[in-house]
């Protein structure tokens, strides 16, 4: 079954921070500066940037706001790779035994001990989205984006439902390298 298409968006690396992970990197009292908002409802990209150090090198991340309960850095696997740490596919938030890894800013630096993820790939749906496409919350589903040459069916495309979000499916940038995509796509969901 199937059923129109679904925005795609590429998510290239970044950071979310805690309250107090912010302040040590950035300072007492910091405030993240918008630079602009995202197509889920309340999210934006920051001015703001951190540096990851791994094993094998760094990496500039840019953060994305608002700040959350715990601070967890998204990568893709080749980024991963490039640091020299192992990022474990994991839902955004679902850091529990994760690894660390240390995070500079301007102003101080950090050792988080979990957080370092490849966020699995997944849909944003309203609950009315959900009824429309006949699908719930936590469902897998895959997902087929048609480009010029690199045609590709995504699986294991974890359904995420909430009021709070906005229709569109977020993939890394390895995954939208693997199709060809550039900036966005359409892509139909296969149940």
């Amino acid at each position: 079954m199937s059923k129109e298409k679904v925005l795609v968006e590429v998510s290239a690396r970044h950071a979310h921070l805690s309250d107090a992970d912010l302040e040590t990197l950035f300072g007492a009292g910091y405030k993240l500066t918008v630079k602009k908002e995202l197509s889920q409802p309340g999210q934006f990209a920051c001015e703001e940037k951190v540096t990851i150090r791994g094993s094998r090198g760094e990496m500039k991340l840019s953060v994305l706001g608002p700040t959350r309960k715990a601070t967890q850095i998204e990568l893709s696997l080749t980024d991963a790779r490039t640091v020299g740490v192992s990022a474990m596919v994991r839902e955004s938030g679902d850091i529990a035994g994760t690894n660390g890894i240390t995070v500079i800013g301007p102003c101080g630096e950090i050792e988080i001990k979990e957080g370092v993820i490849a966020a699995k790939r997944h849909i944003h749906m309203t609950p009315k989205d959900a009824e429309y496409y006949g699908v719930e919350n936590g469902q897998i589903v895959d997902v087929k984006v048609e480009t010029d040459g690199r045609t590709l069916t995504f699986g294991d495309t974890v359904i995420r439902v909430s009021d709070s979000y906005s229709l569109a499916m977020h993939i890394d940038t390895d995954e939208a390298n693997a199709a060809g995509i550039s900036g966005t796509a359409q892509g139909e969901i296969i149940l």
